[in-house]
């Protein structure tokens, strides 16, 4: 009786791998499109939608290589965006060719500021801050007062009207912005 289980088992799964490759082969025949080409016809596979997307996006975009940075104190320059600030270029927009920027900030202390707290955006489709060292006080639209402390992160909407109000002697954040050159715009307060 047990050889009799096992006959039937055996037997039902065989008839499903056969119900389902047979199902298979439908849903691929179905799917193939009919070409005609000089009085032949032929079935060619479908395309992919997502490999053509792939090799699309792949051809418009540069490749992008692999970015290395040290800590160096000598990389800090006092030459970006504030004044009141140095920055150390960790090698992305070069990397990815502008797509994205990253760096790291010092903020000089003490902070004044008349020359810091400036209501501005930046026209950019991404930006992320995380606090290395120190502490930092902003105000970003619709958010309020933040005080962001050492190992503190935020994302900053395209174009979020936001501020410096205060910060640390010590204070360095990581930044990244996408894209790599963008227009930042100083409001009237």
């Amino acid at each position: 009786m047990a050889k009799q289980k096992a006959t039937s088992r055996a037997a039902a799964k065989t008839a499903v791998k056969k119900k389902w490759a047979g199902h298979k082969t439908a849903a691929k025949s179905s799917s193939r499109k009919t070409i005609k080409s000089k009085g032949r016809v032929s079935a060619a596979k479908p395309k992919n939608p997502l490999k053509t997307a792939s090799k699309t996006a792949s051809k418009a975009r540069p490749k992008q290589r692999i970015a290395i940075s040290h800590h160096r104190e000598e990389d800090f320059k006092a030459d970006g965006l504030r004044t009141y600030a140095q920055y150390r270029d960790l090698g992305i927009a070069d990397a990815s060719h502008g797509l994205a920027q990253a760096h790291v900030i010092r903020l000089i202390g003490p902070c004044n500021p008349a020359e810091v707290s400036k209501l501005h955006y930046h026209d950019v489709e991404f930006q992320m801050v995380y606090v290395l060292k120190g502490w930092v006080k902003t105000y970003m639209e619709g958010q309020g007062e933040t005080l962001m402390k050492e190992g503190s992160a935020w994302t900053q909407p395209p174009r979020i009207k936001h501020l410096i109000l205060d910060y640390s002697d010590d204070v360095e954040l990581l930044e990244v912005i996408l894209p790599a050159e963008f227009k930042t715009v100083e409001l009237a307060s």
